[in-house]
């Protein structure tokens, strides 16, 4: 959980620097602790013994996609989207809407902007952006 939470730390405040100092470490291990890994299936990306990605997901939704800059680009996000992908029919999630670099890799696998918000029902007031990706027919 600790190693996850670092994970999350580290590319949140990477992508969003203008966010940095949200949440203390232990704030951070709480959350993955008590509300993420006791409610989502959690993958893991390793580059050698060091988590380099985590995906949190539940039916229907991704709670937490998140990959270390140094890995970015190299097809981990992918790899834990799809995992999800296998699990779900349907799929739906939040970003931020300055959030481009994510916004750009969602739209890039298929999902569709659905619904964007002032950030007043955020814990970070900041506007937001809702995707749904639907699994096409075989």
């Amino acid at each position: 959980m600790g190693a996850a939470a670092q994970v999350h730390r580290i590319a949140f405040d990477q992508a969003m620097p203008w966010l940095v100092g949200l949440h203390t470490p232990d704030e951070d291990r709480w959350f993955y602790r008590e509300r993420v890994f006791a409610t989502c299936r959690v993958w893991g990306c390793f580059d050698g013994d060091v988590l380099s990605g985590i995906i949190a997901f539940r039916e229907g939704w991704i709670e937490q996609l998140y990959v270390l800059p140094a890995a970015q680009g190299r097809g981990a996000g992918t790899e834990l989207l799809d995992v999800a992908k296998r699990a779900c029919k349907r799929l739906e999630l939040w970003t931020f809407q300055r959030n481009a670099r994510a916004r750009r890799f969602y739209e890039a696998r298929g999902f569709t902007l659905v619904e964007q918000t002032d950030g007043a029902r955020n814990e970070e007031r900041e506007p937001d952006a809702r995707y749904v990706w639907v699994r096409p027919p075989a």
